[in-house]
């Protein structure tokens, strides 16, 4: 994988390619592991875990020939570091279909790092429903929980120091083509 200019510094770690393997992995496991897959949610927390929910139901929809309904989730005014930070947040709308009762829904993001994005959002999904149970998937899990949140569904663990980042990027959220690198400061 050639790194693009934004990336130069960085190690590559998944190429469109890879991202498209391990999205139609975790498809398959969702399958898998939902046996009413219709009563699936996918919540994409923004920016990239919205791109992230809407290629996984499609591969869904590849494989099992079910649509599965993808929303937005935004967890800006329920992260716990709201009144500590010197910006507000940026609020974008949450669309999730309702009622959520009963249903799975798996709450996807592109990194997981401590946790508290995925507790946030779990709170901002507690005000659509209750729904049967929540799950969790990631592109990335780079490690470092604060909090005992686990992923069900993951396309590359990838064990990090605290002072490194994941950079991830998409085509369609950041008009780059897609890849995933690690930046060491």
């Amino acid at each position: 994988m050639k790194p693009n200019q934004n990336s130069s510094a960085g190690v590559p770690i998944m190429d469109a390619e890879a991202i498209r393997r391990a999205l139609r992995r975790i498809a398959h496991e969702i399958i898998e592991r939902n046996a009413h897959v219709e009563d699936v949610v996918l919540a994409g927390i923004p920016s990239r875990g919205v791109e992230i929910a809407r290629r996984i139901a499609v591969f869904i929809h590849e494989i099992a020939k079910t649509n599965v309904e993808t929303g937005v989730i935004d967890v800006a005014m329920h992260r716990d570091d709201v009144g500590t930070r010197k910006e507000l947040p940026v609020v974008r709308a949450s669309k999730l279909p309702v009622p959520l009762d009963d249903r799975a829904v798996i709450i996807v993001d592109d990194v997981l790092y401590t946790g508290r994005t995925v507790r946030a959002a779990m709170d901002a999904i507690s005000s659509f429903g209750r729904p049967g149970r929540i799950q969790l998937a990631v592109l990335v899990d780079r490690g470092h929980r604060e909090l005992p949140i686990r992923p069900d569904y993951v396309g590359k663990n990838l064990p990090t120091a605290s002072r490194e980042q994941i950079q991830v990027r998409l085509q369609e959220t950041d008009k780059e083509p897609d890849a995933v690198w690690l930046e060491r400061e």
